[in-house]
């Protein structure tokens, strides 16, 4: 009698379990489908667009700055290709967004190097390190002089790229509205007599409500 009592007990229990865990799934919350990724144009502003520099931006700069710089005699149609550095080390940043100026130097760089054609040489000092542990190992025999031999020394530079980013914003209190002007220096810079042999400038202005964080 009490094993039959004992039996039902525990059938209840589990019928229990059962309907408490189908109403757990029937009243649970569902979690919603977030916005699905899409592709953007990156020469074109995105749908989170505001004042400072954008993507777009970087394209259009790099795509002028290459052209300019390929019109000038001297790092162009040199009679001996210059030797040139372009990355971002004496690029400063004084604009009030805070961005990866490597994005700039890069897609300049790499615009300039297939656009030249042999007639503008690229010393990647940003890997002098590389460059020295590898030459310590061919001349301690470690490993052989590869295919294109050995030089008395790393490749020295010609002319190297500076500038400079700097903004200037201004807030309409009664609207909210900001604007932002942006102004970018390029410069060429001799480094054997420090004369400036190619300098340009691009800027732009841009208003908006409301502004985006840039990350």
């Amino acid at each position: 009698m009490m094993n039959f009592s004992l039996k039902r007990a525990q059938g209840a229990t589990i019928l229990l379990l059962a309907v408490t865990l189908s109403a757990c799934q029937t009243t649970g919350v569902k979690n919603e489908s977030g916005v699905q990724t899409t592709y953007q144009d990156s020469t074109k502003p995105g749908p989170a667009t505001g004042i400072g520099i954008e993507g777009q931006d970087i394209i259009a700069m790099a795509d002028a700055m290459m052209r300019d710089m390929m019109l000038s005699p001297q790092l162009a149609n040199a009679a001996v290709p210059p030797r040139v550095i372009i990355d971002a080390k004496h690029f400063t940043n004084e604009s009030a967004q805070r961005i990866n100026k490597n994005l700039i130097a890069d897609r300049l760089r790499v615009g300039l190097l297939r656009a030249a054609r042999g007639r503008m040489q690229f010393v990647g000092r940003e890997y002098a390190d590389v460059v020295a542990k590898e030459r310590e190992l061919k001349r301690s025999g470690t490993v052989d002089v590869a295919t294109t031999g050995r030089t008395q020394a790393q490749a020295g530079s010609d002319y190297r790229l500076v500038g400079r980013i700097a903004s200037l914003d201004s807030r309409d209190t009664s609207t909210g509205m900001q604007q932002r002007f942006t102004q970018i220096t390029f410069e060429m810079v001799d480094l054997e007599s420090g004369i400036l042999i190619w300098t340009n400038i691009y800027d732009f202005t841009k208003a908006a409500a409301d502004s985006v964080t840039y990350r």
